[in-house]
């Protein structure tokens, strides 16, 4: 889809990217018996040193904010980039304009493009590809898959924490200190002795108590916006929301996470990226290692005998494109 800009082509992918998603997900039907059945077999394998200490389980929910001491915009559009130094913009628009959209660019890199809704609340957007100078724009529509930009400017983030945009709450990962996923969260990781171990029991939570919504993938609209609450009180979801809730759970307990968009396989689809301080296995079959970033697919694993295992394979088969 192809979006035009003030006499300029722009590619807006993300408005159209969702979809694919959905579909995609609903096609390859998501999970690996293997996986389910070392699960099975290993259950807290992580968490049975008896002599260890108690990890800390409250939340650890850092709220995205809009001071309003760095700050751009015109024509409606209103950039907050006071805590761009923590991984993230602030962005609103205030206006008549019904259709509103937000790329973030990092260098020369491909836009991050996000859907607004109009004369609301600040929403929080990361930074996540580190520090550097991003175009932060906000454009409203003119008609049809025509857009005008009514804001933007290169703004530089010197972000000292690499974590950071992925321990907070933003546009897709979405939730509050009040959110019954992170009261669920912190439930669920009461008594372990680890951050592996509160990995595995958030990751094995999810897969176990989220059902694939086939209705809901045929049906999803271009523009969805998971709601992890939602799913954690339905049951059910699609592989957005699988990425979402899973995410919130894990940052909600101070464990990095990145909620990625791509490909597995030939299908479009969303997963996660853990990020671990220690060395180990999750359900027995996730091999973590310290200080680095672990594949997890809470989606795949939770579909069980659907599953088709070339999707996945030794892990090649993914290509991700955005992390949120």
């Amino acid at each position: 889809m192809r979006f035009s800009f003030c006499g300029k082509q722009f590619v807006f992918i993300a408005a159209i990217l969702f979809v694919l998603i959905f579909a995609s997900c609903e096609r390859i039907a998501v999970g690996m018996d293997d996986i389910k059945h070392a699960i099975e077999g290993n259950r807290s394998a992580v968490n049975k040193n008896p002599d260890a200490p108690d990890r800390d389980n409250s939340p650890k929910v850092l709220v995205c904010e809009a001071p309003g001491e760095a700050t751009f915009g015109e024509n409606g559009g209103i950039v907050d980039f006071s805590n761009a130094d923590d991984g993230y913009v602030m962005v609103r628009y205030e206006g008549n304009d019904s259709k509103v959209k937000v790329q973030i660019t990092f260098s020369d890199g491909e836009p991050y493009t996000y859907d607004l809704k109009p004369n609301a609340d600040f929403t929080a957007f990361p930074l996540s590809l580190g520090s550097g100078d991003y175009d932060v724009g906000v454009f409203t529509n003119i008609e049809g898959n025509k857009y005008a930009q009514a804001t933007k400017r290169t703004i530089t983030a010197e972000i000292s924490d690499e974590f950071s945009p992925f321990l907070r709450p933003n546009q897709y990962v979405y939730y509050t200190p009040d959110s019954e996923a992170v009261a669920m969260a912190r439930d669920i990781c009461e008594g372990v002795k680890s951050e592996l171990g509160a990995t595995e029991n958030l990751f094995l939570y999810v897969v176990e108590n989220v059902s694939y919504d086939y209705e809901k993938a045929e049906t999803v609209q271009s523009g969805y916006l998971p709601n992890v609450d939602e799913t954690l009180r339905s049951g059910a979801g699609i592989c957005f929301d699988y990425a979402s809730l899973t995410s919130a759970m894990l940052r909600s307990q101070g464990i990095p996470c990145k909620l990625v968009i791509g490909y597995a396989g030939s299908a479009y689809h969303s997963w996660i990226r853990v990020y671990s301080r220690e060395t180990g296995e999750v359900a027995g079959v996730i091999e973590f290692r310290a200080g680095e970033w672990s594949r997890m697919d809470p989606t795949f694993t939770a579909g069980g005998s659907k599953a088709d295992p070339n999707t996945i394979g030794d892990g090649t088969n993914y290509n991700p494109i955005y992390e949120y």
